[in-house]
């Protein structure tokens, strides 16, 4: 499905951007997709990350080039000298971590609602689904207040990242909403 491969400049390139809060799995999504679904079942050993990544993949005939930002409080400022020219956000929610799912939604309205973000699409990844007492997806869009943000294309979708569960899916929607700049 996905292959990591170099650059390219047609027009199925899409700027997406990784967002979230810090250890919601950001950087584990990232490699996980770089290594393609072949390789979901290998672990991935990741640090926090301190400024971005990048990444380029494949999914059929789009390439993406995937910028993954730290989530840190000092860092979530930083996130808007990334929008410009993205076109798909993929925004990582730690499912089981209730006690942030209101900060998440914060940080992503910020995000969405900022100018440059006006034409991308967002890909949710409700990450850590398989642990006790993680929100459905439903609940995660109602926590993430996303009705407030008007006619914006969502999808809501639950993931393990560590085991690559769900992550396709994710990966499948975006590639069928997302549209070239």
């Amino acid at each position: 499905w996905i292959d990591f491969m170099g650059g390219s400049s047609s027009k199925e390139d899409i700027r997406v951007l990784i967002a979230g809060l810090d250890a919601a799995g950001k950087t584990t999504i990232l490699y996980k997709l770089k290594r393609g679904e072949k390789r979901k079942t290998e672990a991935v050993t990741t640090i926090p990350t301190l400024d971005f990544n990048v990444e380029t993949c494949k999914y059929g005939k789009k390439t993406f080039s995937i910028w993954d930002v730290g989530g840190q409080d000092s860092i979530r400022p930083l996130w808007r000298h990334h929008f410009t020219g993205t076109q798909g956000l993929i925004y990582v929610v730690d499912s089981a971590d209730r006690q942030r799912v209101r900060k998440a939604a914060e940080e992503l309205h910020k995000i969405v609602l900022d100018h440059e973000m006006r034409f991308a699409v967002t890909l949710i990844l409700a990450n850590k689904s398989d642990l006790p007492h993680a929100l459905s997806p439903d609940d995660i869009a109602s926590e993430l207040r996303l009705a407030q943000l008007g006619d914006r294309t969502f999808h809501v979708q639950p993931t393990c990242a560590t085991n690559g569960e769900g992550l396709w899916e994710g990966v499948k929607w975006l590639a069928e909403h997302v549209k070239p700049i």
